[in-house]
């Protein structure tokens, strides 16, 4: 299929050529707002692409398409709505930029460790530019790629960014297209990747204008917000190529280095092709053509192996996905949440074998589901999964917002943290996690139309009944719920703040430093539980280098195991240790095969082999 780049592109010397994706229209203009008024018409091209090259335009210009002599609208491929997602686009100048990443590559996807932020609460300001000061402290954490929530052009100023309704604009309150590329270019300089969250299984409801200009969706399929989007129906190349050249515009003008795809299960195809098999056939050629890697990440709660496995293996070859199932086995252990999908989880065993096969769910029954979930993920590499403790979704799609550390304590967040860090797999941070960030993350909008913003309150409390939850939730359009969930990284420097900081970064480190850690291979990976289930023991191998990771998800109990090796291992890490904030070790310093080992509740050490001489 032949992709066609669709939008206003400047092309120097006071030129533009808009491109447009209208196949039902008999007639189309550009109409200019700013600085001049004038209607230019449009000239019909194949498979439904209308295109006019204009002198006289400068980026800034503001304009609109008007489709058959009707309403006005802006451009479904608008790269800036500076007066939001009702006004005018406008013309955006990509040569422009003066980038200074020209040797930059992204570190491969295996050796990454992700920091996921929403700009409008990660600073006070609520910018891209904000952002900028602050890298190099999450450098210093050893983190080594932000991942952006969504950033497309939503209503207002306050979102979580999946009611986009201009995939290829940049979010003007943010800091628009100009922003950006400063907060990725910096980033490049500091030596960070920057990833992306996009949303191509739908669009927002609020200034959602697609439909005037194409069948960019059909009813065929219903989702949570409606109509899908259409895929696979009359017309649908057009709309393929619309999400497909989205994602190189991502990488082709901003630099972006990786997408995270958002909720693929809620993507519907049916072609012989399927979309995502598609995109990712289109990222890898951009790679090869660019000499760089750029990557692709799906969030799915399907456990469907398939969408990363290699084509020769019938799978869609996308670089990796999101595992639920991992955060949802530490979850109910730490905090005994049963409500909801967490109904399924809470036996320490899934937690082991999330480390040995990744998803929990292979087939088996699920209570919250009613039916059996998933295929096996054994044999897909450790690299082609992401696992987090915390992430955007987990504490914003709860009532109050609350994160792991408010909800099963410091000692609880420690263990947490040091599972994730142990386990076969590219970890995840969400923001304010590494120090205990006591702010909730809420869900918040910025809607304009007053029914609407009625339907999502009334929606958000449809969703939280279904947990359980009672009392009524925090106002998603009040301002109020919005600086609520802005985090405050002054608290760093107090003490319990810091010592949490300094264990996350000495974690990190051991990830990197210990070659049983930091080669993502399950194959010499072991488990074992003991203390009656209490006790998950995790054993990691590469080469000369070995360790034992014990953790103890026992919240009440001090808790003694022998050690069952004939090696000697040396305590490397103790979360029960003062230095991290922690009640006194109990554990010793060395342990063999006859060694008792005490460990304190919540407590969460490893080992590592030492070598005779």
């Amino acid at each position: 299929m032949k992709y066609h780049k669709t939008g206003a592109e400047y092309s120097g010397s006071d030129k533009c050529e808009f491109t447009l994706w209208a196949p039902s229209a008999s007639a189309v203009e550009i109409v200019i707002q700013h600085p001049v008024t004038l209607a230019i018409g449009m000239e019909r091209e194949n498979d439904g692409y209308w295109r006019k090259s204009v002198a006289g335009i400068k980026p800034g210009y503001r304009y609109m398409y008007r489709v058959d002599s009707n309403v006005e609208r802006p451009d479904p491929s608008s790269s800036f709505q500076p007066l939001g997602v009702h006004g005018p686009s406008e013309v955006v100048d990509h040569k422009k930029f003066a980038w200074g990443d020209r040797e930059w590559k992204s570190p491969p996807l295996g050796k990454m460790i992700f920091y996921e932020l929403h700009t409008g609460t990660f600073t006070t300001e609520g910018t891209f530019e904000a952002i900028i000061p602050l890298l190099p402290e999450l450098k210093e954490l050893g983190i080594t790629t932000i991942e952006l929530m969504p950033v497309a052009q939503f209503p207002g100023e306050r979102n979580w960014g999946y009611d986009g309704v201009y995939p290829y604009a940049v979010q003007n309150s943010y800091g628009g297209p100009e922003g950006l590329k400063k907060l990725c270019d910096a980033c490049h300089a500091k030596g960070l990747s920057l990833f992306l969250d996009v949303v191509y299984n739908h669009l927002g409801p609020e200034g959602n204008y697609l439909s005037v200009f194409g069948p960019y969706f059909n009813n065929k399929y219903k989702t949570p917000w409606g109509d899908a989007v259409n895929f696979d129906g009359a017309y649908c190349d057009g709309v393929r190529s619309y999400f497909i050249m989205n994602a190189i515009h991502w990488f082709a003008n901003y630099h972006i280095d990786g997408l995270r795809v958002d909720a693929v299960h809620g993507i519907f195809d049916q072609s012989p092709r399927n979309i995502l098999e598609e995109l990712a056939d289109a990222v890898r050629e951009f790679s090869d053509t660019s000499g760089k890697e750029f990557y692709l990440i799906a969030e799915s709660d399907l456990n469907d192996s398939r969408i990363v496995k290699e084509k020769s293996r019938g799978g869609y070859a996308v670089h990796a996905q999101w595992n639920d199932d991992f955060h949802h086995s530490i979850h109910t252990l730490l905090t005994g949440d049963k409500n909801g999908y967490y109904e399924d989880f809470g036996d320490i065993a899934q937690l082991a074998k999330a480390f040995s096969e990744g998803y929990v769910y292979t087939g088996e029954y699920s209570k919250f589901r009613k039916r059996s979930h998933g295929i096996s993920s054994a044999d897909i590499p450790g690299r082609s999964m992401v696992v987090f403790v915390q992430n955007h979704d987990q504490a914003g799609n709860r009532m109050l917002g609350e994160r792991l550390i408010t909800l099963a304590g410091y000692e609880a967040q420690k263990l947490a943290a040091g599972t994730l860090m142990v386990s076969p797999y590219i970890p995840l941070l969400f923001m304010g996690e590494e120090y205990g960030e006591g702010a909730p993350f809420l869900y918040f909008v910025s809607h304009g139309d007053p029914d609407l913003i009625e339907a999502v309150r009334n929606g958000r409390r449809n969703e939280f009944s279904s947990f359980g939850w009672s009392g009524e939730p925090p106002d998603p359009q009040a301002v109020s719920t919005f600086n609520a969930s802005k985090t405050d990284r002054r608290s760093i420097r107090m003490a319990e703040h810091s010592a949490l900081y300094s264990y996350y970064k000495e974690l990190i480190s051991l990830r990197k430093k210990l070659p049983a850690l930091r080669n993502l291979y399950r194959k010499n990976l072991a488990t074992e539980i003991t203390a009656d289930g209490n006790i998950l023991v995790v054993r990691r191998k590469h080469g000369r280098s070995e360790i034992s990771v014990l953790m103890n998800y026992s919240g009440n109990e001090n808790l003694c195991i022998t050690g069952s090796r004939s090696k000697q291992y040396l305590k490397i890490i103790d979360s029960a240790d003062k230095n991290w904030n922690g009640p006194g070790v109990s554990a010793p310093s060395m342990i063999n095969k006859k060694t008792e080992i005490r460990l304190k509740p919540y407590n969460f050490l490893i080992y590592s082999v030492t070598e005779r001489r």
